[in-house]
C-alpha cells in the first residue's frame, strides 16, 4: 500500500475553506483506497505553519499514478494552486519504506537497508 500526504499553506488564512473545497473534488476520484482532506488543527509546540492537509491510501503505484492523473486531480489543482503559497508531498511503501510502527516503534515492519559488513 502507498500512503500519499500533501500539506499546503495558503496565501490568505482568508481562503483555507476555498482551499478545502477545492481539494475535496479528490475525494471523489475512484483509486484511492481512502482520501481525507483535513484542516490542521495546529496544535503542535513546534511549528504550525500547515493549513490544509490531504492524506491519501493507494493499492499501488499503478493506482496512484492513476489519481494523479485523473480529469478531477486536474481539477483541483486548477482550483487550489492560485490560493496556495506552498506544498509539500510525500509518498511511500508501506511494506517495504516503514521502518517501525505500532506502540512506541516496537513492531518493525520493513527491515532497515544495512551496508554489508566490511570488517
Amino acid at each position: 500500500m502507498i500512503r500519499h500526504i500533501v500539506f499546503f499553506t495558503a496565501k490568505d488564512k482568508a481562503d483555507i475553506d476555498q482551499i478545502i473545497d477545492g481539494l475535496s473534488v479528490l475525494t471523489t476520484i475512484p483509486h484511492a483506497r481512502r482520501l481525507e482532506i483535513a484542516r490542521n488543527r495546529k496544535s503542535d509546540q513546534l511549528g504550525n505553519d500547515i493549513d490544509v492537509v490531504v492524506y491519501g491510501e493507494f493499492d499501488s503505484e499503478r493506482d496512484l499514478a492513476a489519481y494523479k492523473t485523473h480529469n478531477l486531480y486536474l481539477e483541483a489543482i486548477r482550483r487550489v494552486r492560485p490560493l496556495r503559497e506552498l506544498r509539500f508531498a510525500a509518498d511511500y511503501e508501506l511494506s517495504t519504506d516503514v521502518h517501525f510502527a505500532g506502540a512506541a516503534g516496537l513492531s518493525q515492519i520493513a527491515r532497515r537497508s544495512r551496508p554489508a559488513d566490511t570488517g
